[in-house]
C-alpha cells in the first residue's frame, strides 16, 4: 500500500499524540502518519543528489504510547550489510512520518528527511563527540 492511499487513523488515537505536535500543519497531517505508523513498514526511495536514488525497506515496532520506544530498521538496496538501525520515542518517530507525508506530497516519493538520517547514522552524536 502506497502513502497516496492511505486512511487517516480514528481521533482517539491520534489524540494521545496530538500534543506532542503543537503545529497546525502537523497535526493536519498526524492522522495519516498515525496510520502510516501502524502499518510497521514503509518502501521508499532515498534521493542521491547527482546520483540515481537508492530503494529502501523500513520496518519497526507499534506501540500505542507516544512514550514507548520505536525500534527502526532500514535496509538499502536489498543488501543486509546496508541496514541500519534507531531507536527513539514513539512520538519523535511519527514526527519523522509527518515529513516522509510532506516529501510524498511535494514530490511523489516516499523518503524520510535529512534529519531523520543524521539520527540514523549517528552523525549529531559524532558531531557533539568532536
Amino acid at each position: 500500500m502506497s502513502i497516496e492511499k492511505l486512511t487517516p487513523a480514528p481521533a482517539p488515537q491520534c489524540g494521545v499524540y496530538a500534543p506532542y505536535y503543537p503545529q497546525a500543519s502537523k497535526k493536519q497531517i498526524l492522522p495519516f502518519a498515525i496510520s502510516l505508523y501502524q502499518r510497521g513498514n514503509l518502501e521508499g526511495q532515498r534521493n542521491i543528489e547527482g546520483g540515481e536514488s537508492i530503494p529502501f525497506i523500513a520496518t519497526w515496532n507499534v506501540s500505542n504510547l507516544p512514550a514507548d520506544l520505536c525500534r527502526c530498521r532500514i535496509q538499502f538496496d536489498g543488501n543486509a550489510d546496508l541496514s541500519y538501525e534507531v531507536m527513539l520515542a514513539n512520538f519523535e518517530f511519527v514526527d519523522f512520518l509527518i515529513d516522509v507525508i510532506f516529501t510524498y506530497r511535494r514530490s511523489r516519493v516516499s523518503d524520510f528527511s535529512q534529519a531523520f538520517y543524521r539520527r540514523l547514522l549517528r552523525l549529531d552524536e559524532q558531531q557533539t563527540a568532536a
